[in-house]
């Protein structure tokens, strides 16, 4: 089959990268700072936000920092290391985006993390190499609860909405997908970002790792008929 009219926009925490564990590690680094401690309203609410968003979270909701500024500094320090120097891909992420683009599909990111995080990760872990484009929210100047940063990814991947799939770990993210009309492929992660369960229901398809998944059969998926719900499976 062949792949050029189908485009592949993954996320990048949780879902190319094995990365969520240290955004965990910061929040409660950033709360122990302040001498204070995460709830799991805490952790829920911060889920979606993005960089200047936790910011002014934890400077308003735990009083760090002299601003909101103060502490995303604090933030681009701790993430802008270890995306340079610790980052890891998921067990087959890069090995299935590999094979796409060898397919022909077109390949992008897009992200609620700052572009220069993006680009330092997706450059230690070889994804730089097969993306047609590195997006963050910040470049469309929205959040993931909008779909304007896939709408942005598909114009430069110029595929069609039928054929581009948005591929997430996080289930607030795949119900932004559907609700606009992409396909979508959730890859769980962990319950914080959405529960396997949630992933099942929410996604056209849904996986653990992408080892679990052979390119055969995603390039079969995009001769099937859109799928719009959960009520749809």
């Amino acid at each position: 089959m062949d792949a050029s009219n189908i485009g592949v926009i993954f996320d990048c925490d949780g879902t190319l990268l094995d990365s969520m564990g240290v955004w965990h590690e910061l929040q409660y680094d950033l709360a122990k700072r302040a001498g204070g401690e995460l709830t799991a309203d805490d952790i829920a609410a911060l889920a979606p936000m993005s960089i200047p968003e936790c910011g002014a979270y934890f400077h308003e909701h735990f009083g760090l920092g002299e601003d909101d500024r103060d502490v995303v500094r604090t933030i681009d320090e701790y993430m802008l290391d270890f995306y340079r120097n610790r980052a890891e891909a998921r067990p087959g992420a890069l090995e299935f985006a590999r094979a796409l683009a060898e397919a022909g599909a077109h390949l992008t990111v897009a992200s609620s993390s700052p572009k220069p995080y993006l680009m330092a990760g997706m450059q230690r872990c070889g994804f730089a190499p097969l993306l047609d484009r590195v997006l963050s929210v910040e470049d469309v100047h929205s959040t993931k609860r909008q779909p304007d940063v896939w709408d942005r990814a598909r114009e430069i991947m110029g595929t069609p909405k039928e054929t581009t799939w948005g591929v997430e770990d996080s289930a607030y993210a795949i119900d932004t997908l559907r609700n606009a009309g992409y396909r979508t492929l959730g890859v769980y992660d962990s319950d914080d970002a959405g529960t396997w369960e949630a992933m099942q229901a929410g996604a056209e398809h849904a996986v653990k790792t992408f080892e679990d998944l052979k390119l055969e059969d995603f390039l079969t998926w995009n001769e099937s008929p859109l799928f719009l719900g959960a009520a749809e499976k």
